[in-house]
C-alpha cells in the first residue's frame, strides 16, 4: 500500500526505525545504568533516586526473586503498585531476574483483581500495603504464593510521619490489617536480594515482557502479550519521532503524572525517558491537583503527558499559576481525545501545544501521533516510522482517502497476542498482521488520520477504557435486575461518564442500590454515575440489546 503519509513527515524523520540498540527492556535498563550512573532517574515526593541506586536496588530485588523465590525464566509477577519509587524498582528487578510483569491497578475491587491474578497465573506480587486487604479476599484463588507488601514511604528519605498531604488523601490514612501464609516486606526483600550473585538471564525480542490486561468486546479483560521487541522497537520509534525536540537539554526532565501501570505512561515515560538517561518526575496522586500542581512548580520539566480531563483540572487549579512551563518541549496527550477549548486554552496559558497522539495497548501503545512542531487541529497524527495503517472496509479490504472504514495497524510495535486466549488473537488480527482496533475512522489527502467514531461500543473514562459488557455482567447479578446495557455520556469532567439502563424484576429496587452494588464490584472509573430503568429495553430480531439506540436517543 501508498504510505501517502511520508509525504507530510517532517524534514528528517525516516520511513524506518534503526534496529534498536537494546535486545530487551532489561538490556534497555542496564544500558541507561552503564551511561548514565550518577543522574537522576525518578523523584517521589522529595526523594531522589539515581540510575546508580536504581541500578544496585533492582539487583537486590531480582535476586531476592531468583534466588529467595526461586523464580524461574517466564513466570509471571505483578505490580499493584502507584506511581512510587519502587515501581521502577520492582520492575526492573523482575526482568533482570528473567521474569515477566503483570501491571495491576492498585484501585481493582476483588472480583478484578481475582481474575488477572488467576488468567495471569502470576506466583508473586509486589503490592502497596493500603490495598492489601483486597488480595487477602482473593489469594487463595489464584497462583500467588509469595507477597511483597510495601508501604509509601518505605524508600523516600524522610519519616512516614512526615509525609504529605496529597499522599495521604491517595491512600488509606490507617493500613487495614492483612495477613497472608508467605510475605515479606519490600525493605526486608531488598536486604534478603543483597550481596547475592544473579544468574543471568538471557532474553531477547522473543520473550514477553508485560501482560498488560486491557478490555474486550466480551467484557472479559485479557493479558496483551507485550514482548521485549514490541518494547524496545516502540521506544524506538518514539526517540526517532521525536527527533530533536530536547535539543540543548541534558538530562531531561518528565513530568509523570499517569499512572505507571498504564500503557502510555510505560513507555512513553518510563521507558522512553530511561533510555535517554532522563528524570521521571512521579506524581502519586494527580487527583489531588493542588497538591500536583506546587509538585512539578519545583522542576523545570521538558516533556508532559496526560490526558483531557488533567489538563483542564490542571489549568482551573489556582497554584497554575505558579507553574514554570518555559522549559517544556513536549506535551502529548492521550488516552482520549484532547477537546478544541482544553488545547486552545493550554496553549494560551503555557505557550506550548498539546499533540494528540494514538494507539492501543496492542501497540505497546504508540502508533499515530503528531509531528512535534504541529498546532492542535483535532487529527491524531501520522503513523509513526514503521508503522502501516490502514483505513479498511468490512471485508478487511483498504479503502480510499478521505473514506471512513476501521483502522488497522502494521508494526513491530502490535502485540504478540492474547494470552492464553488464541481466538480473541484470531479475532482481531487480519491476514498479513494487520491488527483491527475496533475504531472508525479516516485517512486525508495529507496522509493525516482522524478518528470519527468507535465501532467498539467502549466507553472512554479520563482516559480508561471502560467495557460495556463488563458493566452490565456486574448490574445483572443483582436478583432484581432482568437485564441492563451501560453507554457513555458526554461529560465535561471525564469526558465520558457510564450510564446503566437497567430493566427490574423487583420495583423496590432503586438507583441508589444499584449504584451502591457496582461500588463493592466495580474500580472507580468503570462505576456508572447514571442509572435509568425501562420497562423493557431495544434489542434486534435476534434478541441483542442495542446500546446504540440508547445512545442516539
Amino acid at each position: 500500500m501508498e504510505r501517502v503519509w511520508l509525504k507530510s513527515y517532517p524534514e528528517g524523520i525516516p520511513a524506518e526505525v534503526p534496529t534498536p540498540p537494546w535486545r530487551s527492556v532489561k538490556d534497555l535498563f542496564e544500558h541507561a545504568f552503564a551511561a548514565h550512573p550518577d543522574n537522576a532517574a525518578y523523584t517521589n515526593m522529595g526523594t531522589t533516586i539515581s540510575y546508580a541506586e536504581l541500578n544496585h536496588m533492582s539487583m537486590q530485588f531480582a535476586c531476592f526473586l531468583q534466588k529467595k523465590l526461586g523464580l524461574t525464566r517466564g513466570e509471571r509477577v505483578a505490580i499493584m503498585l502507584p506511581n512510587l519509587l519502587q515501581y521502577p524498582v520492582a520492575m526492573c528487578g523482575i526482568f533482570r531476574a528473567g521474569l515477566v510483569v503483570v501491571n495491576v491497578n492498585p484501585l481493582y475491587t476483588a472480583r478484578e483483581l481475582r481474575h488477572q491474578l488467576k488468567d495471569s497465573g502470576a506466583r508473586c506480587i509486589v503490592i502497596l500495603e493500603n490495598f492489601a486487604h483486597t488480595l487477602e479476599e482473593v489469594i487463595a484463588d489464584t497462583d500467588v504464593d509469595h507477597v511483597v507488601t510495601t508501604g509509601v514511604g518505605d524508600l523516600l528519605s524522610f519519616p512516614r510521619s512526615a509525609l504529605t498531604n496529597f499522599v495521604l488523601r491517595y491512600v488509606r490514612k490507617e493500613v487495614p490489617k492483612y495477613r497472608f501464609a508467605k510475605s515479606t516486606p519490600f525493605r526486608r526483600a531488598l536486604k534478603e536480594g543483597d550481596g547475592r550473585n544473579l544468574d543471568e538471564v538471557d532474553i531477547g525480542f522473543a520473550d514477553i515482557a508485560y501482560l498488560q490486561y486491557t478490555g474486550g468486546t466480551t467484557g472479559v479483560s485479557k493479558g496483551a502479550m507485550l514482548s521485549h521487541r514490541n518494547m524496545v522497537y516502540n521506544v524506538q520509534q518514539t526517540l526517532t519521532w521525536q527527533d530533536n525536540a530536547y535539543e540543548g537539554v541534558e538530562p531531561i526532565v518528565a513530568i509523570t503524572a499517569l499512572p505507571l501501570y498504564h500503557i502510555f505512561s510505560l513507555e512513553g515515560n518510563c521507558l522512553t525517558v530511561t533510555a535517554q538517561g532522563g528524570h521521571n518526575v512521579l506524581i502519586t496522586n494527580p487527583r489531588d491537583f493542588e497538591g500536583f500542581a506546587k509538585e512539578i512548580a519545583k522542576f523545570e520539566f521538558n516533556l508532559f503527558t496526560g490526558v483531557n480531563t488533567m489538563f483542564a483540572a490542571l489549568m482551573h487549579t489556582p497554584s497554575f499559576k505558579e507553574v514554570d512551563f518555559s522549559h517544556m518541549r513536549v506535551c502529548i496527550g492521550g488516552g482520549m481525545a484532547v477537546q478544541p477549548a482544553v488545547a486552545k486554552d493550554w496553549k494560551q496559558k503555557t505557550g506550548r501545544t498539546i499533540l494528540q497522539g494514538y494507539g492501543l495497548t496492542e501497540t505497546s501503545p504508540v502508533a499515530i501521533c503528531c509531528p512535534i512542531d504541529s498546532d492542535f487541529t483535532g487529527t491524531i497524527g501520522l503513523p509513526v516510522p514503521s508503522t502501516d495503517v490502514m483505513i479498511a472496509a468490512d471485508d478487511g479490504n483498504a479503502l480510499e482517502v478521505n473514506e471512513i472504514g476501521e483502522i488497522c495497524i502494521k508494526g513491530p510495535q502490535v502485540m504478540e497476542g492474547y494470552w492464553q486466549r488464541p481466538q480473541d488473537t484470531a479475532d482481531v488480527m487480519l491476514p498479513g498482521g494487520w491488527l483491527r482496533t475496533g475504531d472508525v475512522g479516516r485517512m486525508d489527502e495529507d496522509g493525516f488520520f482522524w478518528i470519527e467514531d468507535r465501532k467498539k461500543d467502549m466507553i472512554l473514562v479520563s482516559g480508561f477504557n471502560v467495557y460495556p459488557n463488563e458493566i452490565e455482567n456486574v448490574v445483572v447479578e443483582m436478583d432484581s435486575i432482568l437485564e441492563a446495557a451501560a453507554i457513555g455520556v458526554p461529560d465535561e469532567r471525564s469526558g465520558e461518564a457510564v450510564k446503566i439502563f437497567a430493566v427490574r424484576k423487583d420495583e423496590s429496587v432503586t438507583e441508589a442500590d444499584v449504584l451502591a452494588y457496582c461500588k463493592e464490584n466495580l474500580t472507580g472509573y468503570k462505576r456508572p454515575r447514571f442509572v435509568e430503568f425501562r420497562d423493557e429495553l431495544p434489542k434486534t430480531n435476534v434478541g441483542k440489546i442495542l446500546r446504540r439506540a440508547l445512545r442516539d436517543e
